[in-house]
């Protein structure tokens, strides 16, 4: 059963800013987001979280509809790392990645030593052993990141949904979070939902690419299907004949990328 089907789904800010917009993600399925900025990508995921109000259409979350599940339900169904920076005063990683545990530690929040072997097991896959003791603020984004990967892990998620996880970040975090990512997927058959602007690396991670454009859902596909030099012309509003180049290149490196991932 997928793990998210949106239906007709239309989203935006008091005006639509994607239409009828449907897709499916399957357990252990990466499924990327691409299109130019502005072009909707994080409003869809800020729709499927709860951050924004669904304008029209229907998202069922492994098989339930999204209306009938309380937060709580929801929470133990589905993580998010979004782009939005945290601002946690005085609190260690150790206790940002505890927060992942709440929809399962009740209102006082008091650890297990189970929840506690989670917690650990969560930082350590990311490779964030190092901070665990230090303040979150005092670390550097790239460290803030694994970290913030890590709490949405110890949720122990269905569903992971991710707005740009390697945005800002050097490109050895980029792969080591990218890495981290396909483990889960391949793993623990997490369905992932991500938008990401670095293209050379969706062939690398992706099994399954939505390209948006123009206010609605242009292509869905495979990334061999996708990454043509006319549908990123399409999807990225280029001049005709400069897709091809980019591709070129682009499939050059991701091959590199792939190697190491």
């Amino acid at each position: 059963m997928e793990k998210i089907n949106a239906i007709d789904l239309t989203v935006g800010y008091g005006k639509p800013v994607i239409s009828d917009a449907s897709f499916r993600v399957y357990p252990g399925e990466i499924i990327a987001l691409i299109g130019p900025n502005g072009s909707g990508k994080s409003t869809i995921l800020k729709t499927i979280t709860r951050q924004l109000k669904k304008m029209s259409g229907k998202i069922f979350i492994s098989g339930d509809i999204d209306e009938s599940l309380m937060d709580n339900e929801l929470a133990k169904k589905l993580s998010m790392v979004m782009t939005e920076r945290i601002h946690p005063e005085l609190m260690t990683c150790f206790e940002v990645v505890s927060a992942g545990r709440y929809p399962y530690t009740g209102r006082l929040g008091i650890l297990s030593a189970e929840d506690k072997r989670i917690i650990n097991e969560a930082i350590k896959l990311v490779g964030a052993e190092d901070v665990a003791d230090k303040d979150f603020m005092k670390i550097s984004d790239g460290q803030r990141q694994r970290v913030m990967l890590a709490r949405a892990i110890a949720q122990e998620p269905e569903i992971m949904i991710l707005d740009e996880p390697t945005s800002f970040l050097d490109i050895q975090y980029k792969i080591d979070i990218l890495s981290v990512i396909k483990k889960l997927a391949v793993e623990r058959n997490i369905a992932v939902l991500m938008s990401i602007h670095e293209l050379e690396f969706v062939p690398a991670i992706a099994d399954k690419v939505i390209g948006i454009c123009d206010g609605s859902i242009y292509k869905i596909g495979i990334p061999e299907e996708i990454f043509t030099g006319a549908n990123i012309e399409k999807i990225y509003s280029m001049p005709k004949g400069t897709g091809d180049k980019i591709i070129s290149g682009l499939l050059a490196y991701s091959n590199s990328i792939i190697e190491t991932l």
